[in-house]
C-alpha cells in the first residue's frame, strides 16, 4: 500500500470541511446582503446576473477566479517540468489573450444585447431554433470538458497527497460547491470568488519566496539556475536549444503554445461562465474589467509554474523528492511533489488548500453558468416559455444541483477510461475549436451568415476529428490508444484543422452570402418596458406582481439600494451606443496590441535566437514574474476593496446601528432617494 504524505482524513477535511465553511460563509453573506442592501438572491435576475451592476474590480477578481482551473496550477507546472521556462510563458500567454480579446465580445454584448442572460439567447434571437440547438451543444460540451478537467485535476492531487478515494473526491468537490452557489447566487458567488482569489495569491507568494529566497534546497534564482543546468546536463530536454531548461527555444513548448491558444479560445468564447461575468458587469466598465482580469491572471500560471514546476526539475534526485512517471506528469503532479519536497507536510497541505480553492472557485462559475443555460435556453425556451419568476428561480437552483452531479459522473467516467486532465486539456480545441470564429461573428458582425456559421462549426468539428485521428494512425503505425492520440503533433493537427476550417467556412460564406441583420432583435431580448426610475408606489406594485410577470419585469423594476449607486437612469446612460462603440474600439486596439506583444514580440524572437539564459537573465525573468504577481494581487485584491469602500462603510454603519441601537440598521426603501453612497460590488 503506498505511503501518503498526509492522512486520508486531511483530504476529506479539506474537501468537505472547507466546502462547508464556504457554504456557511455564503449564507452569512446572503444574510448581510438581504438585511443591509436592496438585493436578494430570491430574485432570478439577481441570482443569475447580480442585477448587472458589478463594478470592474470585483468582475476582474471573478474572472481570475473562474479562469484559475486545476490546470492553471497543475498543467502549467507540468509543462514547466517538461519544457523549461518556455512552458509557463506559453501557458500563461496562450490563455491570457483570449480573456483580453473577449473584452471585444463583452463590449458588443452590452451594445447588441444588453439584457440577455446567456450568449445562446443572442444566437436564438438572431438565427432561430436550429442554430440555437447546434451552438448550445457546443456550449454544454465546453462546460462538461472544463468541469471534468477541474474534477480530474483536483481529485488526482487530493488522492496523491492523502490517499482519499478518487471517486469520492470527484463527487464531493462539485457537491460542496453547489451548496453555496444555490444559497448565494451570482453576487455572493463573486464575493466568495474574491476570498478565494485573495487566498490563492497569499499561498502562491508563499511558495515564490520559499523557493527563491528562504529554502535551503534552492533559496535563490542563482541556485535554481545551477540545479536546472545540472539537470539538463544529466538529461537534455528534447527539442530545446542545447537541451536546456532555461531557454525559450523549445520546439515542443511552441507546439504546446499553439495547442493552448486554440483550445483556450474555445473554452472562453463558448463558456457561459465568461459571458456571465460580462452580463453581471456594469456596461460602462465591462471592457476595463476584462482587460484588468486578463492581465492579472497571467501572473498565476506564469509565476507559479516558474516556481514549483522548475523546482520539481531542480530537485530531481533529492531525498525528499518523489520520482515522477510520465503518467504523474500528465496528471499534473510535479507541483505537489515539489511543494512536499520543499516544505514537507506544510507544503502538501498548502498545495492541497490552494488547489481546492482554485477548483471550487472555477467550479462555482461553471455551475451557475450551466444553470443559466438550463434555465433560459432549455426550460424557458422550450419547456415553459411563460414561466413565472418563482419557476425560473426554482429551475436555476435545480440546474445547479443537477450539474453538480453531472460533474461528478463525467469525472468518474474519464477516470475509469484512463483520460487525464492533461489529455483533456490538449484535446478540448479539437472538439470545440470549430465554433470559436462562428460565435465571434454571430455576436459582432451583422453580415455573418447563419448557415455558413452553423456549417463551419460542424464541418470544423468533423475535419478536426479526422485530422487528429489520421495523424495519430500515420505517426503511430495505426495504433489508436490514449497515449498515441495524446501526442503533441496529433493534437496540433486536430486543433489547427478544427479552428481553421470553422473560421474559413464561416467567414467565406458570410462574404459570399452576407446577411444584413438588424440588432434591434437582440437588443429587445428581456428589455424592460420602461427605463425611467419607478416611483415608490410603482415599486411596491411591481414587487407584488413580480411572480406573475417573470424576469423581464424584474429587470424593469430593479431597485437601487444603499449598496448600489447604479440606478436605471445611470444604466441607460452607460448603454449609450456611441459610448459602447467607443469602448469596443478601445477593446479591439488594446487587446490586439497585447496579443501581439504576448504571442509574437516577446516569445518568437527569443525562440528563433536559440538564446540560453545565464544567471543574470534567468534572475531577471524570475523578478519580472514576481513583480507581475504583486501588481496582479493589487489589481484583484486591493482595488475591489477601494472601489467598494462606500458600500462597505454603509453596511458597517448598518451593523453598528444593529448592535448599539437595537435593530435600527436594517435597510429600508425610503433611503433610496439619498445620493450615491457606494457600489453593488459589496
Amino acid at each position: 500500500m503506498p505511503e501518503y504524505l498526509l492522512p486520508q482524513g486531511a483530504g476529506y477535511g479539506v474537501v468537505v470541511g472547507i466546502g462547508l465553511f464556504f457554504s456557511a460563509f455564503m449564507i452569512f453573506l446572503t444574510a448581510i446582503q438581504s438585511r443591509y442592501t436592496g438585493f436578494s438572491p430570491k430574485n432570478s435576475e439577481e441570482f443569475t446576473s447580480a442585477s448587472r451592476s458589478i463594478k470592474p474590480g470585483l468582475i476582474a477578481s471573478g474572472i481570475v477566479s473562474a479562469w484559475t482551473w486545476a490546470a492553471t496550477l497543475l498543467q502549467s507546472s507540468a509543462v514547466a517540468y517538461k519544457f523549461g521556462i518556455s512552458g509557463p510563458w506559453w501557458y500563461g500567454a496562450g490563455a491570457t489573450v483570449q480573456i483580453l480579446l473577449f473584452a471585444m465580445l463583452a463590449a458588443k454584448l452590452k451594445l447588441n444585447a444588453p439584457y440577455a442572460h446567456t450568449w445562446l439567447e443572442i444566437i436564438g434571437a438572431r438565427w432561430g431554433k436550429a442554430a440555437h440547438l447546434v451552438f448550445m451543444s457546443f456550449g454544454l460540451a465546453t462546460n462538461i470538458i472544463v468541469s471534468s478537467m477541474l474534477v480530474l485535476g483536483g481529485s488526482a492531487t487530493v488522492t496523491d497527497l492523502t490517499g482519499m478515494h478518487t471517486i469520492a473526491a470527484c463527487f464531493l468537490i462539485p457537491l460542496g460547491v453547489a451548496i453555496y452557489v444555490v444559497v448565494g447566487g451570482m453576487r455572493s458567488t463573486l464575493l466568495c470568488d474574491y476570498t478565494h482569489t485573495t487566498a490563492l495569491f497569499a499561498i502562491i507568494l508563499t511558495f515564490i519566496f520559499t523557493v527563491y529566497a528562504t529554502s535551503d534546497k534552492i533559496g535563490s534564482p542563482k541556485r535554481m539556475h545551477e540545479l536546472l543546468t545540472a539537470a539538463s546536463a544529466a538529461a537534455p530536454v528534447s527539442g530545446n536549444a542545447h537541451g536546456s531548461y532555461v531557454t525559450m527555444r523549445s520546439k515542443n513548448g511552441l507546439i504546446f503554445g499553439v495547442i493552448n491558444i486554440i483550445g483556450n479560445f474555445a473554452t472562453v468564447f463558448q463558456d457561459q461562465a465568461y459571458w456571465q461575468r460580462a452580463i453581471a458587469s456594469r456596461p460602462g466598465t465591462t471592457v476595463k474589467a476584462y482587460l484588468l482580469g486578463g492581465l492579472a491572471w497571467f501572473a498565476i500560471p506564469f509565476t507559479f509554474a516558474t516556481t514549483l514546476g522548475l523546482a520539481a526539475v531542480a530537485l530531481k534526485g533529492d531525498v525528499d523528492m518523489r520520482v515522477l512517471t510520465p503518467a504523474d506528469v500528465s496528471a499534473g503532479l510535479p507541483a505537489s511533489a515539489a511543494a512536499a519536497a520543499l516544505l514537507g507536510k506544510a507544503g502538501a497541505t498548502a498545495i492541497l488548500i490552494l488547489l481546492f480553492l482554485a477548483v471550487t472557485s472555477a467550479c462555482s462559475a461553471e455551475l451557475i453558468a450551466v444553470s443559466s443555460i438550463l434555465t433560459y435556453d432549455v426550460y424557458k425556451a422550450y419547456v415553459n416559455p411563460n414561466a413565472t419568476e418563482e419557476q425560473i428561480l426554482r429551475m436555476g437552483h435545480a440546474g445547479v444541483a443537477i450539474y453538480a452531479i453531472v460533474c461528478g459522473v463525467a469525472g468518474t467516467i474519464f477516470f475509469y477510461i484512463g483520460i487525464s486532465m492533461g489529455w483533456l486539456y490538449t484535446f478540448m480545441g479539437v472538439l470545440l475549436g470549430s465554433a470559436v470564429v462562428p460565435i465571434a461573428l454571430a455576436i459582432t458582425w451583422k453580415k455573418a451568415n447563419k448557415w455558413g456559421c452553423v456549417g463551419g462549426a460542424l464541418a470544423g468539428l468533423a475535419l478536426g476529428l479526422v485530422a487528429w485521428l489520421v495523424t495519430t494512425t500515420t505517426l503511430n503505425d495505426g495504433s489508436l490508444t490514449v497515449a498515441t492520440t495524446g501526442g503533441d503533433y496529433e493534437m496540433l493537427a486536430g486543433n489547427l484543422a478544427a479552428i481553421g476550417v470553422g473560421g474559413i467556412v464561416a467567414t467565406v460564406a458570410s462574404y459570399i452570402w452576407p446577411e444584413d441583420f438588424d440588432w434591434d432583435a437582440t437588443r429587445s431580448i428581456n428589455k424592460p418596458f420602461s427605463v425611467t426610475p419607478p416611483t415608490h408606489d410603482e415599486k411596491v406594485h411591481s414587487d407584488s406582481d413580480s411572480d406573475k410577470k417573470g424576469s423581464p419585469h424584474v429587470v424593469e423594476t430593479k431597485a437601487a439600494s444603499i449598496a448600489d449607486s447604479f440606478d436605471r437612469t445611470e444604466e441607460e446612460n452607460e448603454l449609450d451606443p456611441v459610448a459602447l462603440t467607443k469602448a469596443f474600439k478601445f477593446a479591439s486596439y488594446s487587446s490586439i496590441a497585447l496579443f501581439v506583444v504576448l504571442i509574437l514580440f516577446v516569445p518568437l524572437p527569443l525562440f528563433f535566437s536559440q538564446h540560453v539564459y545565464g544567471v543574470g537573465g534567468f534572475t531577471g525573468w524570475v523578478v519580472v514574474g514576481i513583480i507581475w504577481t504583486f501588481l496582479s494581487a493589487f489589481a484583484v485584491v486591493i482595488y475591489p476593496l477601494y472601489e467598494s469602500r462606500g458600500a462597505i462603510g454603509q453596511i458597517g454603519k448598518g451593523i453598528f446601528r444593529d448592535i448599539f441601537q437595537k435593530g435600527s440598521g436594517r435597510y429600508v426603501e425610503e433611503n433610496l432617494e439619498k445620493p450615491k453612497v457606494g457600489d453593488a460590488a459589496a
